[in-house]
C-alpha cells in the first residue's frame, strides 16, 4: 500500500507513509474502503473519509523508539497512549489524513470490527484478535482516516487463524482459568485474571500473559520481557 492518492507515494518524492510510520514505532496493517455500515467518521464537518488506514504495531518494534521518547520519562499516566498520539497525529498531519484512536472514548471506535475488514484477523479466546501472520501480537494504535482512495487492493475479508486452530492452547495455558471456548462466543474472563496477577505477585504472567505465548501463531513476533512487562504494569493500572 503507498498511501492515498495526491499524497505520498505518487512519485513526487515525498516519503512512504510506511516509512514514518516504522521510523515512530508502528506498521501499516490494513486499508478498506469505507462504507456507511463501517461507521467510519468523517475527518472534519463536511469533509468525509473515503478510505479507513489500519496502523498497528508489534512491542518490540514500538518498545525502541517509545524508550526514547520523553513520554517514557515523565512519570504521568498513560505514557504509551500520549507517545501513540503524538507520534503518529504528526505523520497524519503531515500527509493531510484524519486520525483517531482506540482509546479515544467513550464512545469508542470499533477497532476490532475495522480490524476485521482488512482481512487475516479473527477473535480469539484471550479478548484481543489474532492475526494469521503476527498471531495475538499486533496492537491496534490507530487508523488514518484518508479523504481519497487509498492505492492498492482493497480489503480482502480473509478469515484469521482461530477458526482453525483445534488444540487452542491458550486456554489450557492460562494458569487463572480466565479464558474458556463456549462457541459461540469464546469469552476472556477480565476480573478473574486481575484477581490471580494480584493474589501472585510471584506469578509467571508478570512477565507476559502465558495464554498468548503458547498460541501457535506469530511467534517470532512475541514481545520481550521487557515489553511485555510494561504492558502488564499498564493493565494492571
Amino acid at each position: 500500500m503507498s498511501g492515498a492518492r495526491g499524497r505520498a507515494g505518487d512519485g513526487d518524492g515525498r516519503e512512504q507513509p510506511g516509512a514514518a510510520l516504522a521510523r515512530a514505532g508502528f506498521r501499516l496493517v490494513g486499508h478498506f474502503a469505507a462504507i456507511p455500515a463501517d461507521h467510519v467518521p468523517d475527518i472534519a464537518q463536511g469533509r468525509p473519509a473515503r478510505a479507513l488506514i489500519l496502523v498497528g504495531s508489534l512491542s518490540d518494534e514500538l518498545f525502541a523508539p517509545f524508550r526514547e521518547s520523553p513520554e517514557a520519562a515523565d512519570d504521568r499516566p498513560d505514557p504509551l497512549d500520549r507517545y501513540t498520539r503524538r507520534a503518529l497525529g504528526g505523520i497524519a498531519g503531515g500527509l493531510g489524513l484524519g486520525i483517531v484512536f482506540p482509546f479515544d472514548g467513550p464512545p469508542y471506535f470499533p477497532f476490532q470490527r475495522w480490524a476485521l475488514r482488512t482481512g487475516g484477523f479473527s477473535p480469539s479466546p484471550m479478548g484481543v484478535l489474532a492475526h494469521h501472520t503476527f498471531g495475538p501480537w499486533i496492537g491496534l494504535r490507530a487508523a488514518l482516516l484518508s479523504p481519497e482512495p487509498v492505492e492498492g487492493p482493497d480489503a480482502a475479508e480473509e478469515p484469521g487463524p482461530c477458526g482453525t486452530c483445534l488444540e487452542k492452547p491458550c486456554i489450557s495455558a492460562c494458569p487463572a482459568g480466565a479464558l474458556r471456548d463456549a462457541a459461540p462466543p469464546a469469552s476472556y474472563d477480565v476480573p478473574r485474571c486481575l484477581a490471580h496477577l494480584r493474589a501472585e505477585p510471584q506469578a509467571t504472567c508478570h512477565t507476559g500473559c502465558l495464554a498468548r505465548r503458547a498460541c501457535p501463531y506469530g511467534h517470532e513476533h512475541a514481545q520481550s520481557r521487557d515489553a511485555a512487562a510494561l504492558h502488564m504494569k499498564a493493565f494492571l493500572g
